[in-house]
């Protein structure tokens, strides 16, 4: 995949907020990427500053080997969505498509074709005589992410663009956008602070704290190899439990011995304690045999349900101050007799567990 995308060393200052410090990335061409974080992580800074719609205090852009550092975002090459959809009120449905196409120089007849041709590809043909007013929230997004799409821009750019939207019709927008940007190859940067959406779109996903980036990795790199202990929390749901390190490559956390993780680097120093993380998934309840390892008893305290599955929070024997949440399809549920005040026998998946040793002194 060639690279279309270069940020390199992007600064934004605020007075004396640093709002972003020293951000590289390389994003390649009709890339999906997902800049994820919490609010005030600086997420839409950066894409405003991507947009042109705010100046880096420092560091340089440069899209299809074009540098475009201080270019005004007029002559930059982008459609942009944003949450508020932003349509005009006072003008038909045709005319917001159409609007970035009046100055292009084009005639009335070939605006017209590649209006209604935009209105097939979001699923709303027939509608270019309808105002925004008289469309669902749904549909106005559909509206806008045409008519970001008229000038048929080399990179397309979504601010948060589903929040608005109530939560079924948001699965479906942002599953019909991961098509429509699959069959266009237009690379594509949305901003997001939410992980089921980011995890369900995105080729890579882009882990931002504090104005730093965390983490690059596809969705399953940053769901199932988180590179620090803020994306090990961010990410999904996890169990965070404290163990000291025995040296040997052993690990005691309560009762249990478990292995130092190879993928956590060099082993830390006798006593040191470490950080864990274990996903709700990462348990063994199903044939477990009296000489397993790293097993466990637990009384179950609160079921939460979910649908099609439900999260199980555990008071665990050996481990009074360190309770457990494990994941459980509704199948297992009532094979297993699972239920509150249930006693549950299970095993850690110790292959999966993330190990983070503490930080060294400043």
């Amino acid at each position: 995949m060639s690279e279309y995308l270069r940020l390199a060393g992007i600064r934004k200052n605020f007075g004396a907020f640093e709002a972003l410090r020293d951000i590289g990335l390389s994003i390649g061409q009709g890339e999906f990427v997902c800049f994820l974080g919490p609010s005030g992580c600086g997420k839409t800074t950066l894409l405003r500053i991507i947009a042109g719609l705010e100046t880096q205090t420092a560091g340089s852009i440069h899209q299809a080997e074009r540098d475009i550092s201080l270019m005004p975002p007029a002559q930059r090459d982008y459609g942009i969505v944003f949450q508020s959809y932003a349509l005009f009120p006072n003008l038909t449905v045709a005319d917001n498509v159409a609007y970035g196409l009046v100055n292009r120089k084009q005639s009335r007849a070939d605006i017209a074709n590649r209006v209604e041709e935009l209105l097939r590809l979001v699923g709303l043909p027939g509608t270019g005589d309808k105002f925004p007013a008289q469309l669902s929230g749904g549909q106005q997004q559909r509206i806008a992410l045409a008519r970001a799409l008229a000038t048929k821009p080399g990179l397309l750019l979504l601010d948060e663009p589903l929040s608005a939207l109530d939560a079924l019709e948001r699965v479906r927008l942002r599953q019909e956008i991961r098509s429509l940007q699959h069959k266009l190859g237009v690379t594509t940067i949305m901003v997001t602070h939410d992980q089921e959406e980011a995890l369900s779109v995105a080729d890579r996903i882009v882990v931002m704290n504090h104005g730093v980036i965390e983490q690059v990795g596809t969705p399953m790199q940053v769901y199932s190899e988180p590179a620090s202990v803020f994306v090990a929390d961010f990410i999904g749901k996890g169990n965070r439990l404290v163990a000291v390190a025995e040296g040997g490559g052993m690990l005691r956390c309560g009762h249990l011995r478990l292995p130092w993780p190879p993928s956590a680097g060099a082993e830390p120093s006798t006593g040191s304690s470490v950080t864990l993380y274990m996903r709700p998934e990462d348990r063994v309840v199903e044939g477990l045999q009296a000489g397993d390892p790293h097993q466990c008893v637990g009384t179950v305290r609160r079921v939460d349900f979910f649908g099609g599955y439900c999260f199980v929070d555990l008071r665990v024997e050996g481990l009074p101050d360190q309770p457990m949440n494990l994941q459980f399809s509704l199948i297992q549920m009532h094979d297993l007799g699972v239920h509150e005040g249930a006693q549950l026998r299970f095993a850690l998946r110790a292959d999966r567990l993330r190990a983070f040793p503490p930080k060294p002194a400043a």
